[in-house]
């Protein structure tokens, strides 16, 4: 006689809260939460389902209260970068704008290869009325919602219209999640009524799993002629990328580098893969690089990518590459990458991988000539006087530049302290600039480079990373996209350290405005002129009084002195605290060095303004000198 398996009578939302926390990763022996909280801001299309399964099960399952949808997709990206992907955090949201307000986090997620899972509300499955509040009606076809808008930045993407559907589909998607080669953004699109429809689910169901977190080897071919072609090289260069973070390989990235004395250059998501004074860091690549790293990177005959994507900001939209015998290696563990530019490909765990590598190699006793060695480290003792002389302020009652902001921040910070940027002027300052002290301490995203992630992403690193300093620096472009998590941080005690830059517009985007002929129209933050353009007087916006309307302590700092002491006073504190400073712009005062390498946005083929005129002869040369690498 076989028994009947035990179930448990739950709404699908009761059921899908439930499932999520029982749900575990490990890797390395180490087991942790999957789901570790959920985000929600609560409307008539989850309030009944997943609102009220938050509360039935809030012992098991945290909530933190969002003021924007899109913002706390980025605070639990923040968090799952934090927590090297190994944790995350669920969103859920109504139907309607609060759905479509994911779609931008969503891509963000995708795009750095970062889990997260969505669960917006849905239309009524069974159309009792048709249509709803904020329905999207189709025409030609009766199954869309606005939901579908998140299937082309999901990685997995399903629409739950019967309760025994959420079972294989709930499944899916931790395996998606806890993907190295294929997490991003997993959406499961929850249908109100569904929502709050009861089922009998079996107990298995709600049975803790454990999703172990892959870290598969070489290939033993790939593996040789990986080694082959770093002892044939004479002027290799490694670029490390976003997936040694991922992997935690940067022991294994210092022991390669060490072994063979090979350089090491980073992307912006790969940066402090190496100490800054590491021996064989040579800072940032391509547009946003070092001068170093890019000349090592003209001049290689082999480039050993290790965890990066190659996009064109590393790549200064193929023209850095210049050496004529230039090869590729690509250690990634994901296949797509794996064989960009032609390379060889060492389909691998990033560790796993690099620890085969240095094993192989060290056989042969094989490292780079002595003079290669000197040649860049003498250059990188050349480029870090110039950062010197970036960060040097010798009058403290002056106003700071964007890099003396930097500087005093960087004699300040130590390796516990974690700064978080995404977009404007700043991500270039800081490839080029920071020294980066520890694996986690430069968090930059920078595959969606999206203004108004910093502030919220900032809370989520914070939320994994409870007793480090956590810095989100801002622009005022970008502090006026998305400040309402502010908000949160205040009413849950998370003492983010906010630096708001005052420089009165978009200026990294006037700067590209003024190289490529579009003489910084419409990126100043001015009132109109009578010609259309915005060159009057600067608007009269008080950012600093904007965030202590929403409950933040703000420092306002005039000079360079008083950035000092602002500084070291947001960095002791242990409530949310800002500090705000109006820089000097580059035009009266040294600036961050310029790019050190090119990047391409096309410029007007014809006009009569001689600027666009000038910028359309400098494009055409830079055009001539790309190269595509078969």
């Amino acid at each position: 006689m076989t028994s009947t398996p035990s179930t448990t009578r739950l709404t699908v939302a009761q059921a899908l809260v439930r499932f999520l926390a029982a749900q575990y990763t490990e890797r390395d022996g180490v087991r942790q939460r999957l789901i570790g909280a959920t985000w929600g801001i609560f409307g008539h299309g989850n309030v009944a389902g997943i609102g009220q399964a938050l509360v039935e099960y809030a012992g098991v399952m945290p909530y933190h209260q969002g003021r924007n949808e899109q913002a706390m997709v980025h605070a639990a990206v923040g968090y799952a970068r934090q927590s090297n992907r190994l944790s995350t955090h669920a969103v859920t949201t109504s139907i309607g704008p609060g759905a479509t307000n994911l779609v931008t986090g969503a891509a963000l997620a995708t795009i750095n290869h970062l889990p997260v899972l969505l669960l917006p509300g849905d239309v009524f499955a069974s159309r009792p009325a048709d249509p709803v509040l904020q329905q999207l009606e189709v025409p030609y076809a009766g199954d869309v919602s606005v939901n579908d808008c998140l299937r082309p930045v999901s990685k997995y993407f399903d629409r739950i219209t019967r309760p025994e559907a959420l079972i294989p589909s709930a499944l899916n998607a931790m395996r998606v999640l806890t993907d190295p080669v294929e997490t991003g953004a997993v959406t499961l699109a929850l249908p109100q009524d569904v929502q709050a429809e009861a089922y009998d689910w079996p107990e298995q169901f709600f049975a803790e799993r454990t999703w172990v977190v892959r870290r598969p080897g070489a290939d033993p071919t790939e593996l040789a002629e990986a080694v082959q072609a770093v002892r044939a090289a004479r002027r290799p260069l490694v670029i490390a990328g976003g997936g040694v973070r991922h992997s935690r390989a940067e022991d294994a990235l210092a022991e390669f580098a060490e072994t063979t004395r090979i350089p090491v250059a980073s992307t912006q998501a790969g940066k402090g893969s190496l100490r800054f004074d590491h021996p064989q860091d040579v800072g940032g690549v391509g547009h946003t690089g070092t001068a170093t790293a890019d000349e090592l990177a003209r001049t290689a005959d082999l480039v050993i990518g290790v965890g990066t994507r190659y996009t064109d900001f590393t790549t200064a939209s193929g023209t850095l590459f210049a050496n004529p015998d230039v090869r590729f290696l690509n250690l990634n563990i994901a296949p797509y990458d794996g064989h960009k530019l032609a390379g060889l490909p060492l389909i691998a765990d990033a560790r796993s991988g690099l620890q085969e590598l240095t094993e192989a190699l060290q056989m042969h006793d094989h490292r780079v000539a002595a003079s290669y060695v000197t040649e860049y480290t003498e250059d990188k003792e050349r480029w870090e006087q110039r950062v010197d002389a970036c960060y040097e302020a010798d009058e403290p009652d002056v106003r700071p530049t964007q890099p003396q902001v930097l500087g005093a921040l960087d004699a300040l910070a130590d390796e516990t302290d974690i700064l978080v940027n995404a977009a404007g002027s700043l991500p270039g300052d800081l490839h080029k600039l920071w020294r980066a002290r520890s694996r986690d301490q430069y968090h930059l995203e920078y595959g969606y480079s999206c203004m108004g992630y910093e502030i919220p992403a900032a809370i989520g690193v914070k939320l994994a990373a409870p007793d480090r300093p956590v810095w989100a620096l801002v622009g005022d472009g970008t502090y006026l996209m998305m400040p309402t998590e502010i908000v949160t941080a205040v009413q849950e005690g998370i003492a983010i350290k906010v630096v708001i830059l005052q420089n009165h517009g978009y200026a990294s985007i006037g700067g590209l405005s003024e190289s490529v002929g579009g003489e910084r129209f419409g990126t100043a933050y001015r009132f109109p002129s009578r010609d259309g353009t915005y060159t009057g007087a600067p608007l009269p916006v008080d950012l600093a009084a904007n965030a202590a309307s929403l409950g933040m302590r703000v420092l306002r700092a005039k000079t360079v002195h008083d950035l000092r002491e602002a500084l070291a006073e947001a960095r002791a504190a242990d409530t949310p605290t800002c500090v705000y400073v109006e820089t000097e712009t580059a035009d009266t005062v040294s600036g961050a060095p310029p790019a050190q390498a090119w990047w391409d946005v096309p410029v007007a083929e014809t006009a009569t303004r001689p600027s666009a005129v000038k910028a359309r002869e400098l494009y055409e040369r830079h055009v001539s000198t790309r190269r595509r690498h078969l």
